[in-house]
């Protein structure tokens, strides 16, 4: 675990902000640590403290960061006044520049057939000199053991210092946690749909929305069949837990 944290519903929260991810990040590579990072919005966070098992990756990871509004809030509410939001769609892309620049290599695993291809071209269009080690969507079902051991060579063959993971939340979460100490790479992130966002099968929010914690409402109104029950039963739960156990920091 790295830094400081805050105590929300019982996940522990890392208290930074983008700046202050990006140097961890660097301090990881260059010192040969390695590390998983979980990158939590609120969803993801109440998954999260309903399964022992997720609590225990997401309060051991080397960082869990604050991808959503109400974490930041609740971060402010427990005296972190510094805590940022750190969203994965503006992580992956400040981190590609960072990349380029520093030489770290780069591995995208997830998302469907040939979006991880369309990353990988977006990114080095933008940034000419990023070095992407490979890429990998996984079929959607469990693969067996030999796979599985296949993919983890392979992985490990091209050498990647980060592995960015588009699995969806909490499947990203479990398939690090699994995987952490087979694979080389100082760092593995769990990024949900921001592969989706950076090949376009996505919208993002407006910038405002964003900001003022209404990228959810943005969410809704794209996808509501699918993403209703998310946001209709889980904004009262997140809040009334609030209530019932305020944040604190993690001693």
């Amino acid at each position: 675990m790295t830094g400081e944290r805050v105590d929300v519903l019982g996940i522990h929260v890392s208290v930074t902000d983008m700046d202050g991810t990006v140097d961890t990040f660097g301090r990881w590579i260059d010192g040969g640590e390695r590390h998983l990072v979980c990158v939590s919005d609120m969803n993801a966070l109440l998954h999260a403290r309903a399964d022992a098992e997720l609590t225990e990756v997401y309060n051991t990871s080397g960082l869990t960061l604050a991808d959503g509004m109400p974490l930041v809030w609740a971060g402010k509410k427990a005296g972190f006044d510094r805590m940022a939001r750190v969203c994965g769609p503006d992580l992956i892309e400040r981190v590609m520049a960072e990349a380029a620049q520093r030489g770290w290599s780069q591995y995208f695993y997830g998302g469907a057939d040939g979006v991880a291809e369309q990353l990988r071209d977006n990114f080095v269009a933008r940034h000419p000199s990023l070095v992407v080690a490979g890429v990998y969507s996984p079929p959607y079902r469990t693969l067996s053991a030999e796979e599985d051991a296949a993919i983890v060579d392979k992985v490990n063959a091209a050498g990647p210092d980060i592995i960015w993971v588009g699995l969806g939340a909490p499947k990203q979460e479990r398939w690090m946690a699994e995987h952490r100490d087979r694979l080389d790479a100082a760092i593995l992130i769990g990024v949900g749909a921001a592969f989706d966002f950076h090949t376009g099968r996505l919208d993002r929010a407006p910038v405002w929305m964003q900001k003022s914690g209404l990228e959810w409402s943005y969410r809704l109104y794209k996808e509501p069949r699918r993403l209703w029950r998310r946001y209709v039963l889980g904004i009262p739960r997140f809040a009334v837990g609030i209530l019932r156990q305020p944040p604190k920091p993690v001693s």
